[in-house]
């Protein structure tokens, strides 16, 4: 039952991260996603069967230190930006921001919550969309394609490093999964520093 429950807080949480790009990339200029039908919170519009469902329930059940997922990414077309720089950065931003407000939000609500007579079943599901949040804001600024973290860095890069983002870009798959494989636990101290700096419990 954690499972299904720690899955569903998943799929709301990277929905809320892909509608935010959307949302973005239409307020610079760019209807690509309206015109998919992409800015809604319907689930099913986004769910991505490998990283929505199957790679967080192996994550889950293998008790991994570190757990994330994706959506089916949110079109959007760069060129038809008014800034194409940043409103790069901010279209790839907004999902990481839009997780991050969601964290420190159910954050406070956590210490105020254990300030009175909060019911543990209450604590613990909020704890999770707490730890959900971080956990999907942290992994997608690191900069590997697709993840967000690659797209605000290479947009912020002179041109000169165009053959260092082209290497990450047609190695992405490669490179994302050694860092799944060999680096993810290493973000982990980081989540749980946030968490405990947001929520002032230690996890």
């Amino acid at each position: 039952m954690d499972t299904v429950f720690f899955i569903a807080i998943l799929i709301m949480s990277v929905v809320i991260h892909e509608v935010s790009h959307g949302f973005v990339a239409l307020r610079f200029g760019d209807k690509t996603a309206l015109y998919a039908g992409r800015l809604t919170l319907n689930p099913l519009k986004h769910l991505d069967m490998f990283g929505s469902i199957i790679l967080p329930a192996f994550l889950v059940l293998t008790h991994s230190s570190f757990l994330f997922g994706w959506a089916k990414p949110v079109p959007y077309n760069p060129n038809n930006l008014t800034n194409r720089k940043w409103g790069t950065v901010a279209v790839a931003s907004a999902g990481i921001l839009a997780n991050l407000f969601i964290a420190v939000l159910f954050g406070l609500i956590l210490r105020f919550l254990l300030a009175g007579d909060a019911i543990p079943q209450s604590a613990y599901i909020i704890s999770q969309i707490v730890l959900v949040n971080l956990g999907l804001a942290i992994f997608n600024l690191v900069p590997i394609p697709p993840l967000d973290g690659s797209k605000i860095l290479f947009s912020l890069l002179p041109s000169s490093f165009y053959r260092v983002i082209s290497f990450f870009e047609q190695y992405s798959l490669v490179l994302i999964l050694i860092f799944i494989v060999f680096f993810a636990e290493y973000l982990y101290p980081i989540l749980a520093y946030l968490y405990q700096l947001i929520t002032g419990l230690p996890l």
